[in-house]
Protein backbone atom coordinates (compact mmCIF):
# COMPACT_ATOMS: atom_id res chain seq x y z
CA UNK A 1 0.00 0.00 0.00
CA UNK A 2 1.76 3.43 -1.20
CA UNK A 3 0.07 7.08 -0.62
CA UNK A 4 2.69 8.25 -3.11
CA UNK A 5 1.27 10.97 -5.03
CA UNK A 6 2.64 11.76 -8.97
CA UNK A 7 5.80 13.99 -7.82
CA UNK A 8 9.39 13.82 -8.66
CA UNK A 9 12.23 15.35 -6.82
CA UNK A 10 13.65 17.70 -6.51
CA UNK A 11 10.96 19.52 -4.74
CA UNK A 12 11.54 23.35 -5.11
CA UNK A 13 10.36 26.61 -3.97
CA UNK A 14 9.06 27.38 -8.09
CA UNK A 15 6.87 23.93 -7.76
CA UNK A 16 5.67 24.07 -4.50
CA UNK A 17 3.47 27.05 -4.81
CA UNK A 18 -0.23 26.04 -3.03
CA UNK A 19 -2.44 24.75 -5.21
CA UNK A 20 -6.32 25.71 -5.72
CA UNK A 21 -7.00 21.83 -5.19
CA UNK A 22 -5.91 21.95 -1.81
CA UNK A 23 -4.34 19.07 0.94
CA UNK A 24 -4.22 15.57 -0.90
CA UNK A 25 -7.19 13.79 0.60
CA UNK A 26 -7.08 9.48 -0.14
CA UNK A 27 -9.56 7.16 -0.42
CA UNK A 28 -8.57 5.39 2.81
CA UNK A 29 -8.99 6.50 6.19
CA UNK A 30 -6.04 9.50 6.69
CA UNK A 31 -2.74 9.37 8.24
CA UNK A 32 -2.68 9.96 11.85
CA UNK A 33 -0.46 11.82 13.83
CA UNK A 34 -0.08 11.63 17.56
CA UNK A 35 1.96 14.47 19.33
CA UNK A 36 1.81 16.89 21.75
CA UNK A 37 -0.29 20.21 22.05
CA UNK A 38 2.64 22.91 21.17
CA UNK A 39 4.24 23.99 17.90
CA UNK A 40 7.68 22.69 18.09
CA UNK A 41 9.64 19.22 19.11
CA UNK A 42 10.06 15.93 16.96
CA UNK A 43 6.19 16.28 16.20
CA UNK A 44 6.17 19.97 14.37
CA UNK A 45 9.24 18.49 11.77
CA UNK A 46 6.33 15.83 10.61
CA UNK A 47 3.34 18.40 10.83
CA UNK A 48 5.33 20.25 8.54
CA UNK A 49 6.06 17.48 6.35
CA UNK A 50 2.67 16.45 5.52
CA UNK A 51 1.57 19.94 4.80
CA UNK A 52 4.52 20.81 2.59
CA UNK A 53 3.25 16.98 0.72
CA UNK A 54 0.06 18.21 0.65
CA UNK A 55 -0.95 15.32 2.49
CA UNK A 56 -4.44 15.58 4.53
CA UNK A 57 -3.80 14.20 8.08
CA UNK A 58 -5.18 13.88 11.54
CA UNK A 59 -3.59 16.05 13.69
CA UNK A 60 -4.08 14.07 17.42
CA UNK A 61 -2.88 16.30 20.02
CA UNK A 62 -2.53 15.70 23.64
CA UNK A 63 -2.24 17.48 26.75
CA UNK A 64 0.68 16.72 28.84
CA UNK A 65 -1.72 15.07 31.65
CA UNK A 66 -2.67 12.18 28.99
CA UNK A 67 0.78 11.13 28.21
CA UNK A 68 0.64 8.72 31.34
CA UNK A 69 -2.45 6.64 30.00
CA UNK A 70 -1.41 6.68 26.24
CA UNK A 71 2.57 6.08 27.04
CA UNK A 72 2.37 2.08 27.62
CA UNK A 73 0.19 1.94 24.34
CA UNK A 74 3.31 3.35 22.23
CA UNK A 75 5.94 1.45 20.71
CA UNK A 76 9.16 2.84 22.27
CA UNK A 77 7.25 4.91 24.99
CA UNK A 78 7.87 7.98 23.32
CA UNK A 79 5.64 10.41 21.05
CA UNK A 80 5.11 11.05 18.13
CA UNK A 81 3.51 8.07 16.49
CA UNK A 82 2.44 7.75 12.89
CA UNK A 83 -0.61 5.39 12.32
CA UNK A 84 -1.42 4.87 8.91
CA UNK A 85 -4.37 2.48 7.76
CA UNK A 86 -3.50 -1.65 7.41
CA UNK A 87 -0.25 -0.95 8.99
CA UNK A 88 1.78 -1.13 12.32
CA UNK A 89 1.80 1.68 14.65
CA UNK A 90 5.16 3.91 13.40
CA UNK A 91 7.36 5.47 15.83
CA UNK A 92 10.22 7.73 16.01
CA UNK A 93 10.37 10.96 14.59
CA UNK A 94 13.26 10.46 12.30
CA UNK A 95 11.56 7.05 10.84
CA UNK A 96 8.32 9.01 10.48
CA UNK A 97 10.04 11.58 8.25
CA UNK A 98 12.15 8.85 6.70
CA UNK A 99 8.57 7.19 5.34
CA UNK A 100 6.82 10.83 4.04
CA UNK A 101 9.94 11.79 2.59
CA UNK A 102 10.21 8.94 0.83
CA UNK A 103 6.67 8.85 -0.62
CA UNK A 104 6.40 12.21 -1.18
CA UNK A 105 9.08 13.54 -2.77
CA UNK A 106 10.83 15.13 0.49
CA UNK A 107 14.03 12.91 -0.05
CA UNK A 108 16.38 12.78 -3.05
CA UNK A 109 15.57 9.49 -5.00
CA UNK A 110 19.63 8.56 -5.14
CA UNK A 111 20.13 6.53 -2.25
CA UNK A 112 23.50 7.89 -1.35
CA UNK A 113 22.05 11.46 -0.83
CA UNK A 114 19.22 10.51 0.66
CA UNK A 115 21.00 8.59 3.52
CA UNK A 116 23.44 11.67 3.85
CA UNK A 117 19.74 13.81 5.12
CA UNK A 118 19.00 11.03 7.17
CA UNK A 119 22.30 11.55 8.59
CA UNK A 120 21.40 15.29 9.08
CA UNK A 121 18.21 14.15 10.88
CA UNK A 122 20.56 12.09 13.22
CA UNK A 123 22.78 15.11 13.84
CA UNK A 124 19.47 16.79 15.38
CA UNK A 125 18.36 14.00 17.33
CA UNK A 126 22.23 13.86 18.69
CA UNK A 127 22.35 17.78 19.26
CA UNK A 128 18.44 17.07 21.42
CA UNK A 129 20.17 14.56 23.52
CA UNK A 130 23.35 16.21 24.05
CA UNK A 131 21.27 19.31 25.29
CA UNK A 132 18.62 17.36 26.92
CA UNK A 133 20.26 16.32 30.41
CA UNK A 134 21.08 20.19 31.49
CA UNK A 135 17.05 20.77 31.23
CA UNK A 136 16.72 18.14 34.54
CA UNK A 137 18.92 19.78 36.76
CA UNK A 138 16.81 20.88 39.34
CA UNK A 139 19.51 23.52 40.59
CA UNK A 140 19.80 26.76 38.91
CA UNK A 141 23.44 27.20 39.22
CA UNK A 142 23.90 23.95 38.01
CA UNK A 143 21.52 24.35 35.02
CA UNK A 144 24.14 27.90 34.06
CA UNK A 145 27.34 25.85 34.36
CA UNK A 146 25.93 22.74 32.03
CA UNK A 147 24.41 25.20 29.86
CA UNK A 148 27.46 27.33 29.54
CA UNK A 149 29.50 24.55 28.67
CA UNK A 150 27.14 23.78 26.05
CA UNK A 151 27.20 27.03 24.33
CA UNK A 152 31.92 27.15 24.38
CA UNK A 153 31.51 23.45 22.37
CA UNK A 154 28.74 21.17 21.40
CA UNK A 155 26.17 23.73 20.45
CA UNK A 156 28.71 25.51 18.01
CA UNK A 157 30.58 22.41 17.39
CA UNK A 158 27.15 21.19 15.79
CA UNK A 159 26.33 24.39 13.65
CA UNK A 160 29.79 24.47 12.22
CA UNK A 161 29.68 20.36 11.58
CA UNK A 162 25.70 21.06 10.20
CA UNK A 163 26.62 24.04 7.79
CA UNK A 164 29.29 21.64 5.90
CA UNK A 165 26.34 19.57 5.30
CA UNK A 166 24.31 22.47 3.97
CA UNK A 167 24.47 23.23 -0.31
CA UNK A 168 22.14 26.29 -0.23
CA UNK A 169 20.11 27.02 0.52
CA UNK A 170 18.24 23.80 1.93
CA UNK A 171 21.12 20.70 2.57
CA UNK A 172 20.54 19.53 -1.09
CA UNK A 173 20.60 22.77 -2.57
CA UNK A 174 17.26 23.96 -4.24
CA UNK A 175 15.35 21.35 -2.94
CA UNK A 176 13.76 21.12 0.07
CA UNK A 177 13.45 17.94 2.00
CA UNK A 178 12.68 16.76 5.49
CA UNK A 179 16.29 17.49 6.51
CA UNK A 180 15.43 20.99 6.24
CA UNK A 181 12.43 21.07 8.01
CA UNK A 182 14.26 19.11 11.44
CA UNK A 183 17.18 21.99 11.11
CA UNK A 184 14.25 24.83 10.75
CA UNK A 185 12.36 23.12 14.11
CA UNK A 186 15.76 22.72 16.07
CA UNK A 187 16.62 26.35 15.05
CA UNK A 188 13.46 27.52 16.41
CA UNK A 189 13.97 25.52 19.86
CA UNK A 190 16.70 27.95 20.39
CA UNK A 191 15.06 30.90 18.98
CA UNK A 192 11.36 30.77 21.46
CA UNK A 193 13.93 31.00 24.62
CA UNK A 194 12.57 27.96 26.31
CA UNK A 195 16.48 27.00 26.90
CA UNK A 196 17.33 29.04 30.29
CA UNK A 197 21.08 30.27 30.22
CA UNK A 198 21.33 29.71 26.22
CA UNK A 199 21.34 33.09 24.33
CA UNK A 200 18.27 32.75 21.52
CA UNK A 201 20.27 34.06 18.66
CA UNK A 202 23.24 31.68 19.44
CA UNK A 203 22.84 30.48 15.90
CA UNK A 204 22.57 33.52 14.41
CA UNK A 205 26.30 33.84 13.17
CA UNK A 206 25.83 30.80 11.27
CA UNK A 207 25.40 32.47 7.90
CA UNK A 208 24.54 28.89 6.18
CA UNK A 209 22.18 27.95 8.97
CA UNK A 210 20.39 31.16 8.83
CA UNK A 211 19.40 31.65 5.47
CA UNK A 212 18.24 27.66 5.38
CA UNK A 213 15.77 28.90 7.84
CA UNK A 214 14.47 31.89 6.04
CA UNK A 215 14.17 29.86 3.01
CA UNK A 216 11.88 27.32 5.00
CA UNK A 217 10.07 30.10 6.90
CA UNK A 218 9.32 31.87 3.58
CA UNK A 219 7.94 28.36 1.77
CA UNK A 220 4.44 29.28 0.95
CA UNK A 221 2.76 25.84 2.40
CA UNK A 222 5.16 26.16 5.56
CA UNK A 223 4.50 29.69 6.27
CA UNK A 224 0.70 29.07 5.57
CA UNK A 225 1.06 26.37 8.22
CA UNK A 226 2.84 28.64 10.77
CA UNK A 227 0.33 31.22 10.41
CA UNK A 228 -2.40 28.63 11.20
CA UNK A 229 -1.02 27.23 14.15
CA UNK A 230 1.67 29.54 16.00
CA UNK A 231 1.34 30.60 19.30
Amino acid sequence: MSLRPERDWPITSANLTPREAGPRTWAMAKPKLTYFDFPGGRGEDVRMAFALAEVDFEDKRIAGSDWRQLKESTPFGALPILEVEGRPTLAQSNAILVWIGTEHGLLPKDTWEAARHVSVLESVEELRATIDPSGRLEDDDAKRQARQALCDGPIPRWAKQIEQQIRGPFVGGEAISVADLKIFTAMNWFRRGVLDHIPTDILDGHSKLTALHTAVASQPRIAAWRERFAR
